[in-house]
């Protein structure tokens, strides 16, 4: 067997200060800790876009996400990726995504993909109950109605309506597996383990997408007692719910904010766990050896750390845009490149691995020829703008952002307002403009880098590409019922002072 297959494994919101092989003292990654003393780890890797809708045409196509326009989301039919370009030199491609409703045919991310399952079927409803119209329902909306008059009188109905609920949930029992959103981990690496035993001898192309670590943070209780054994399913439904409120004061949420943060880590513990499965499962169909393997993620998630929580577009803070990245190759050893690593250079360096030609439509560059000297100080770009659903075409023309992010300096621009902010990441969460003993040159350099960007998209060299997603989604908008538009759509609004996206 000469070629070389190639697994790829992406986390929703996984941050990269919360797996072991970056630092982080919580054994959350256990296996992946042991892989990444085989692989190349790159400890800045930086996304190009987030949340998921802005971060993935970076990843499969090394396109950055607004290249096409802003109104324009996901993958243009035709567009060369990673799968379509593989599977033009006769792999096998199969893609098994948790559920995300953005990674989806919808979105175009079935194309040149032999299998894609995206399990939106088993995505549970979030959709609200009918109203009842019991005298209790009915007098709750009374009060409700009377209550909104004052601020005072709102938010102390909502604190009394809340206690409420939460002592009627306290007297069921129900199991965190009937609460979460997504499939686990485990259900996505079954499938995928099936799909792998029928591959055959052919290469193949595996992408997985896990949403284990997404909000609401409900992790199966196993992983739920080796990370955080004192929390029952009760209490993590009650630390789901408080933390989604909105129109509670930080100081209150800081009070739970460890807790749920636990929740989160169990999730990352799950899909670490599940990873390790599915490497045992190649190894015993003896395709291990031959492979190439990269785990990353789409974007991180915020806990406060900024008084925000969740992923809020627009939001281009370390949590947000660095993530992890791991990519192993057959007999590499452990190396880490410690220089800032943009998505945007992914999928040409994976081909490489592959000794594929990656497609001339890649913005993006191999790993192997970026490290020359010349450009170990080289920023990175990540952009997006703030719009919180795709699926609703009011909210795609949002402002735009834009994010250079070097070793040290950071700098995010808002283009409506031309406002720049400046981090100096050798100051942790420090904000602030750059001090005055920091050379000129810096902020020019930087300035450059973000106007030649934005020079490089007004140019629109790929306006067929465009047309076709326009027409895609007119037809989108033709054929489907309003209803039908926005099923699946985003997880409902997070609590001020953030609006939660997917």
């Amino acid at each position: 067997m000469n070629a070389r297959s190639l697994i790829l494994v992406t986390v929703d919101c996984l941050r990269a200060d919360h797996v072991g092989f970056l630092g982080y003292s919580r054994p959350t990654t256990p296996f992946l800790d042991s892989l990444a003393k085989e692989s190349i780890v790159f400890s800045n890797a930086i996304v190009a876009g987030a949340p998921t809708y802005f971060s993935f045409p970076a990843i499969l196509a090394s396109r950055y996400p607004l290249a096409l326009g802003r109104d324009v989301f996901g993958i243009a039919p035709g567009e060369s990726t990673l799968a379509t370009e593989l599977q033009a030199a006769g792999y096998t491609t199969g893609a098994f995504i948790a559920g995300n409703p953005y990674l989806t045919a919808r979105f175009g991310y079935d194309q040149g993909f032999d299998e894609f399952h995206d399990f939106l079927s088993t995505v549970a409803d979030e959709e609200a109950p009918a109203p009842s119209n019991g005298i209790s329902s009915r007098l709750n909306r009374r009060l409700h109605a009377l209550a909104r008059q004052t601020p005072l009188t709102a938010a102390a109905y909502e604190e009394l309506y809340f206690r409420y609920c939460q002592r009627r949930v306290a007297r069921e029992n129900v199991p965190l597996d009937t609460l979460r959103r997504y499939p686990a981990a485990h259900v996505v690496v079954d499938q995928a383990s099936s799909w792998l035993a029928n591959v055959g001898d052919r290469p193949f192309f595996l992408w997985i997408h896990l949403m284990d670590p997404h909000h609401p943070y409900y992790p199966p209780e196993e992983a739920l007692a080796e990370l955080s054994p004192q929390t029952t399913p009760q209490r993590a439904r009650f630390l789901n719910s408080f933390w989604n409120r909105e129109n509670v004061s930080i100081r209150r949420l800081r009070r739970y904010r460890d807790e749920v943060v636990s929740l989160y880590d169990a999730g990352i513990y799950w899909a670490d766990r599940q990873i390790s499965r599915l490497v045992s499962t190649l190894k015993q169909l003896d395709r291990w050896k031959d492979s190439v393997f990269a785990l990353t993620a789409d974007h991180g998630e915020e806990f406060l750390e900024h008084g925000t929580r969740y992923h809020n577009p627009g939001n281009m803070n370390e949590g947000l845009i660095r993530v992890p990245l791991l990519v192993r190759f057959p007999a590499s050893s452990g190396n880490v490149h410690k220089t800032p690593f943009s998505h945007i250079d992914l999928a040409p360096t994976l081909l490489l691995a592959l000794k594929v030609s990656p497609s001339a439509k890649f913005r993006g560059r191999p790993y192997s020829s970026s490290l020359d000297a010349s450009n170990v100080d080289v920023p990175v770009t990540a952009e997006s703008t703030e719009c919180t659903n795709p699926i609703e075409p009011q909210k795609w023309l949002s402002s735009r952002v834009i994010c250079i992010r070097g070793p040290r300096y950071k700098l995010t621009l808002r283009l409506d307002t031309g406002e720049g902010t400046w981090l100096d990441l050798d100051t942790p969460e420090a904000i602030r403009p750059l001090p005055e003993n920091v050379p000129k040159t810096i902020r020019r350099r930087f300035l450059e880098r973000a106007l030649q960007h934005v020079v490089e998209s007004r140019r629109l060299d790929d306006a067929e590409s465009r047309l076709r997603a326009k027409l895609r989604e007119i037809r989108i908008q033709l054929l489907r019922a309003p209803s039908q538009v926005t099923q699946h759509t985003a997880p409902p609004p997070a609590p001020n002072p953030v609006k939660t996206p997917q």
